[in-house]
């Protein structure tokens, strides 16, 4: 299974922006992307380029890639589901991608990042329906229920759409644009994949 192995903070400053991909530590002073927000590089203080408009586009869907931890291939077949919904695309794009169960646990506080709660995943530390999952890309629907033995590791707000109880969360609803917080310009990611 292929995934990023690098330095994840290279990855806050390649997209110009904080993606909070090592939990505590992007919110504390040792954030890479505090102390210097040039990108990576010999020349990425330097060497400045104008941007055009693909460049512009291509930038914001590999921002949400990072975001989510997910690859192209897997991406891209989330946006084919998401062109085939009758709707806003890009707003049922964030809304699948909000919906796997990794995103789900870090979401609700069992993990200080999204790769943290995937290693969770895969080591079996949560049930969905009562059933053993090890897969961190299960969409969850409304009415599904996660339950697991750990404790929450964090007091960040949760999303309303999801409800944490003692040894379990509950997914009350699908989400909405307003449920996700991070700076993201989903028509921007529409209009990369409608060229």
């Amino acid at each position: 299974m292929a995934r990023y192995t690098g330095p994840k903070c290279k990855l806050c400053r390649r997209e110009g922006a904080k993606l909070f991909l090592k939990g505590a530590r992007c919110e504390s002073d040792k954030c890479a992307f505090s102390r210097r927000q040039s990108a990576p590089g010999v020349h990425g203080s330097a060497f400045k380029r104008k941007t055009g408009d693909f460049g512009i586009q291509l930038r914001e869907k590999q921002k949400v890639k990072r975001i989510y931890g997910v690859l192209e291939k897997q991406f891209r077949n989330y946006f084919e589901v998401a062109s085939k919904k009758a709707g806003v695309t890009g707003e049922y794009l964030l809304g699948l991608l909000e919906r796997r169960l990794d995103n789900v646990v870090y979401r609700a506080n069992f993990a200080s990042s999204r790769a943290q709660a995937r290693k969770l995943v895969g080591a079996g530390k949560f049930n969905v329906n009562g059933k053993n999952s090890k897969t961190p890309s299960i969409l969850l629907g409304k009415d599904d229920v996660i339950t697991t033995s750990l404790g929450a590791v964090s007091e960040k707000d949760i999303p309303a759409w999801i409800l944490v109880e003692k040894g379990g969360i509950k997914v009350l609803d699908m989400p909405s644009r307003e449920d996700i917080k991070e700076n993201i310009n989903e028509k921007l990611i529409v209009e990369f994949y409608s060229r």
